[in-house]
């Protein structure tokens, strides 16, 4: 259970995620100051700075990560890994996909608009691989070994992330869990064929 002095940091973390990205919309990501967002935010640029390391970091942290490993971690060490990843991810959408839809949307436009944050998104996507080669556990005894589970978490990655940009070239109107599910099956279908 989360005590009351890690929710207060969870609903302060928000508050100054929500008016940053409220105020990259309104001024563009460029045009707002990190002392604009703390004031919106209501907290001083000291403490802007102990939650997000840089400007940048506002746009691209989130929980999901420790979400993810968690939910892989519950899953069967027996299933084949890319299915370990869908059936992890489907449970992390249905936990938290209706309350923060919004938030995903804008923060991956934000993204893919804004070259520092671009830029930034190769070194998340690097740690989300390194988090999945770990969850996935799978033998690492030899380089071929190693190689496999290290292009299965490449994958996996890879395929949420086209799964991303088509749900933000919708407009957000496709069903995102939908596509993310989709495009791992097919990777879980070019897997099953090797």
């Amino acid at each position: 259970m989360t005590g009351l002095r890690e929710l207060k940091k969870l609903r302060t973390r928000r508050a100054i995620q929500e008016q940053a990205l409220r105020l990259f919309l309104e001024k563009g990501y460029a045009a707002t100051t990190v002392e604009e967002i703390a004031a919106a935010a209501e907290v001083s640029p000291a403490t802007f700075f102990r939650y997000f390391p840089t400007k940048e970091d506002v746009v691209l942290s989130d929980e999901y990560d420790p979400l993810i490993e968690r939910l892989l971690a519950e899953r069967p060490a027996d299933e084949p890994p890319v299915q370990r990843v869908r059936r992890a991810l489907a449970a992390g959408f249905a936990q938290v996909y209706a309350a923060d839809r919004d938030r995903l949307l804008t923060r991956v436009r934000l993204i893919l608009d804004t070259p520092a944050l671009r830029a930034r998104l190769w070194e998340n996507q690097l740690a989300t691989q390194e988090l999945l080669r770990r969850a996935l556990g799978g033998r690492e005894d030899t380089v071929e070994e190693a190689l496999r589970t290290r292009l299965i978490a490449a994958g996996c990655v890879t395929a949420v992330v086209t799964a991303l940009i088509t749900w933000v070239e919708t407009g957000g109107t496709a069903d995102l869990p939908d596509l993310v599910d989709r495009a791992l099956a097919t990777l879980e279908a070019g897997f099953q064929d090797t």
